[in-house]
This record gives C-alpha cells, sequence and structure tokens, in this order.
C-alpha cells in the first residue's frame, strides 16, 4: 500500500477555540486544523486502502513460522508488552492488587519470567494500583473519557481524565466518539483528543479508535491520522467490549500509519491492538506484523502493546514448555 507522500505539509501551532459543554478551556498547542473542512480535506485525502490486499497480506505475515529460539525470545518480548486488565464492573480492591503481583512476578517460580509492560484500571481504581506498583517500573493506565462508550459531555470526560492523573495515572486509555466520527463530525472528535490530551499532563495518551464500529479500513487509515495529528502517544484497537475487536488487518493499517506518519513529521507513536488476542501463536503474528510494517523501531513495549489479560497465561504456559519439555496444567497459572 501507498504511503502518505504529501502529508509532509503537516504544518505547526495554532489556539484551541472554544469547547461548549467543557466551560473555559485553556489554549492548547496543536497541529494546525484551520477548519472542519480543512480536517475532513486532508482525512479524505490520504490513500484509500486495498481491503483485499490488506487482509491477503496480514494472513501471508500469519503463515510464518519462527524458529524455536525465536520463539523463546519473542514469548518473553510479548510478555513484556501486555498491558495486564481488569475493566469489569466487579473490580474489587483485592482484585487489583492480586493482577499488580502477576504483572510484578507473572510466574513467582521463575524470576527470568520479565514483568509485564503496564496494569490497566478503572480510574476508581488507580489508587490502588499506584502503590502496588511503585518501584517496579510497570506503569498504571486508566481508561477514561466514558469508556466504552465514549458518549459524555467534555466536561465530564476531562474530570475522569484529571482524576485518574492526579491518583497517579502514568497512562490514560481515551475512547473517540464514534458517533461523531462516523456522522462526519471529525473536528468534534479532533478537538477532543486535543483537550484530554492537554489534561493528561505528563501521562501518555492512548487513543481507542474502536475499529469494530468503524466499518471500513479507510476509516481506520483516517481515525488513526486524527488521533496522531491531535497529540495521541499511541492509537488503540479497540475497548474489548466490542466485537470485532483487533484483527490483523486493522493493526496492519494502523501500523502503516503511524510508519508514514513519522515519515512525515519525525514524530513516533505508538500502537495497541486490544481483544481477542489469546493464544501465543496469536501474540506472535502481531510481533511479525509489526516488524515487516512498521518496522524494528517498534517492537519494544514504549511502542507496542497487547491489550490481552488471558494472553499472558497462554504464554506462560508455552515459555515454560519451551524450558521444560512439558506442557504445564491449567492450574500452572492463575484465572484473572
Amino acid at each position: 500500500m501507498p504511503t502518505c507522500d504529501g502529508c509532509s505539509s503537516l504544518p505547526g501551532f495554532v489556539r484551541v477555540a472554544d469547547f461548549g459543554d467543557a466551560g473555559e478551556v485553556p489554549n492548547v498547542p496543536m497541529e494546525t486544523v484551520t477548519s472542519a473542512a480543512e480536517l475532513r480535506a486532508f482525512l479524505h485525502g490520504l490513500p484509500g486502502v486495498d481491503e483485499v490486499g490488506a487482509q491477503e497480506r496480514a494472513a501471508r505475515l500469519a503463515s510464518r513460522s519462527i524458529k524455536t529460539s525465536a520463539k523463546a525470545e519473542a514469548i518473553d518480548l510479548a510478555i513484556s508488552m501486555v498491558d495486564l486488565t481488569t475493566l469489569e464492573g466487579a473490580d474489587t480492591a483485592g482484585k487489583v492488587r492480586a493482577l499488580c503481583a502477576k504483572a510484578t512476578h507473572p510466574d513467582p517460580s521463575d524470576p527470568s519470567v520479565p514483568k509485564v509492560a503496564a496494569v490497566c484500571v478503572y480510574s476508581d481504581m488507580v489508587d490502588v494500583a499506584v502503590p502496588a506498583l511503585t518501584g517496579t517500573g510497570i506503569g498504571v493506565a486508566s481508561v477514561a473519557t466514558a469508556f466504552p462508550s465514549g458518549r459524555a459531555p467534555l466536561a465530564a470526560k476531562l474530570a475522569d481524565t484529571q482524576a485518574a492523573v492526579e491518583a497517579g495515572a502514568s497512562e490514560i486509555d481515551m475512547v473517540i466518539d464514534r458517533g461523531a466520527f462516523l456522522s462526519g463530525d471529525l473536528l468534534k472528535v479532533f478537538e477532543e483528543i486535543v483537550v484530554v490530551k492537554d489534561a493528561c499532563g505528563g501521562a501518555h495518551l492512548k487513543v481507542i479508535l474502536e475499529t469494530g464500529e468503524l466499518a471500513t479500513l479507510d476509516n481506520v487509515r483516517r481515525a488513526s491520522w486524527l488521533a496522531m495529528r491531535a497529540g495521541a502517544d499511541f492509537i488503540k484497537t479497540s475497548t474489548g467490549k466490542i466485537a470485532p475487536a483487533a484483527t490483523l488487518p486493522v493493526t496492519l493499517v494502523m501500523l502503516e500509519a503511524v510508519r508514514d506518519y513519522r515519515t512525515a513529521t519525525g514524530r513516533q507513536v505508538g500502537v495497541k491492538p486490544a481483544g481477542g488476542i489469546k493464544t501465543t501463536k496469536d501474540a506472535i503474528r502481531y510481533l511479525v506484523l509489526v516488524k515487516e510494517t512498521a518496522g524494528p523501531d517498534w517492537l519494544t513495549p514504549r511502542w507496542f502493546r497487547l491489550g490481552a489479560s488471558s494472553v499472558l497465561n497462554d504464554l506462560l504456559m508455552q515459555r515454560r514448555k519451551l524450558t521444560t519439555g512439558v506442557y504445564s496444567g491449567p492450574d500452572y497459572v492463575t484465572l484473572d
């Protein structure tokens, strides 16, 4: 698929205008968007996605086999990229603390197993996760902005974000307003990302596109570029609450977008597929996709994450199989 050769014209910074229900919003630097029409023209001027070609390329890369030695390295890399997540209405402080313990020592019997990248919780559980992970180097991510629907007044989204950051979250996972995006109100989506990014302060912002609701890969590409132009540090496929969640073709398009965006602007943005990644084979397929599409610079937890808690158990069992020669029973790992 073609790169975005015309995107090198992305300009400097302007000020954000009035945001209605948010009340007074401070001026925030953002990449120049002079009007809704300019933003629409830019996004609809991006190269179209060959959906059949994307599916075929993703399937071809997924069929690659790797050697046993490379598989061992891939498993450890995948473990280090996991955002261990609990986002249920029945979450308790005890469950979050147990998840943090697992994040720090995924296999208590084997200290050589790497730590995961982050623990992701609702904003009211951040103050539980932060002390449990202090000194570990593991991030605390919090979903905000009316997760998973994204449907709330902007003032409420900002308050949720600010509460999570004040409690110590180092990463914020924001969902876009898909209704606004699909109805063509692209500037609203853009401006919300800009002010949420400002509310993050020093925390990184992951922007969830909820690709299962975007209908086409062209929309996935447009939403990816919109989020990056608005200041996203990561673009993320899904909330995990909508089917389909992450898929290889969708992630391929997003990886092409971050690759082309860095070429155009010099700024690197991360990618996080989330939801539906259940097995070690799935995880390794995504790593192959990263290497062959965006390149090895993205093969690090700083720039690529796996939003999948259930995959960690399979990674641990497959790792034990490689080191001992036998499969462990289901009681070898904890059920989260």
